[in-house]
């Protein structure tokens, strides 16, 4: 699926199928934990991880949209402090930065925080 395969000719206040079985898996990840937009992508058995990344740009405001990130850990630019802010009162696993990082922004322990989708991945639709 390209980002040019969204449904074009929905009413504007429509959401497409596929932007809801994304912000569906985003709701489903328990506080503290994270996927990023190739899990995610993955899960669905649909898409990439740009779709994903579109759907959660286009649409993702309405769910804890800070739960699916990058795959490299780095806190996603523009909202590093808003998701960091969110990642302390979850409790969810970050890495120090070092001194020399850009701006000292931590980035998230990925091997601690990732979440597979547990038991629920086996009843998804």
């Amino acid at each position: 699926m390209s980002d040019e395969s969204l449904p074009q000719d929905v009413l504007p206040d429509a959401l497409p199928e596929y932007a809801e079985r994304v912000l569906e898996v985003a709701e489903l990840i328990p506080p503290g934990r994270v996927m990023t937009y190739g899990d995610v992508a993955e899960w669905l058995e649909e898409g990439g991880p740009r779709q994903v990344g579109r759907v959660m740009a286009l649409y993702g405001g309405a769910v804890p949209w800070w739960r699916v990130v990058r795959s490299d850990g780095v806190l996603l630019p523009g909202h590093e402090l808003r998701a960091l802010g969110h990642y302390r009162d979850e409790g969810t696993p970050l890495k120090t930065a070092s001194r020399a990082a850009e701006g000292h922004l931590p980035r998230l322990d990925m091997k601690r925080a990732r979440w597979d989708g547990g038991e629920r991945a086996e009843g998804h639709t």
